[in-house]
């Protein structure tokens, strides 16, 4: 098994190798990931992404059951902008391989609101991942001008529930459904 410092040594050089603007960002247990916008490029990464997901983080993400991504759905996915339609990747190097192992998004609803997801693959789960990923989200919401993020959630997600929290929205009961929890967040 690779030390952190092993693991952050080999995947310098691939993330040095990205074009564009990226971050590199530690993770609680020291490992380095990139983070940078979605891009085309990344649809198969996505759709790898998404089937190793459990089926509880599958559907803790789309709050119904999805075994398999559809062409539909990942043509939704990869509908990007970078205006009224943001993401961003957490990428890891691994085996040689750049693997997405996380993901925020927002889609504009409104002119001023937006709702937004974050989904962390199972084993990169409570290592600082959502929070990195959902600050970069609500920076580049607030560049281009929503004044409020909200997201919809299972109200037996208390991962979610402990991110909003801490990152500053406020979560109440939905109205439509007593299974769900909407979060909100004034930017």
């Amino acid at each position: 098994m690779l030390t952190v410092k092993d693991h952050n040594d080999r995947a310098a050089a691939a993330y040095a190798a990205h074009n564009g603007e990226y971050w590199i960002e530690s993770l609680k247990d020291g490992r380095h990931v990139l983070i940078r916008a979605l891009a085309a490029k990344d649809r198969e990464r996505e759709y790898a992404f998404i089937k190793r997901l459990s089926p509880e983080s599958r559907h803790m993400r789309f709050l119904a059951q999805i075994s398999e991504p559809g062409t539909a759905l990942l043509d939704q996915l990869m509908d990007i902008d970078y205006k009224q339609r943001a993401a961003f990747i957490a990428l890891v190097h691994e085996n040689g391989e750049l693997i997405e192992i996380g993901i925020s998004r927002y889609a504009a609803t409104g002119e001023e609101d937006c709702e937004c997801a974050v989904t962390v693959a199972d084993e990169w789960t409570q290592l600082g991942l959502a929070t990195l990923l959902m600050e970069h989200l609500i920076k580049a919401a607030r560049r281009n001008g929503f004044k409020r993020m909200y997201s919809v959630d299972s109200a037996s997600n208390t991962a979610m529930r402990d991110l909003a929290k801490s990152l500053g929205f406020e979560t109440h009961g939905d109205p439509d459904d007593t299974r769900q929890v909407i979060h909100r967040l004034s930017l």
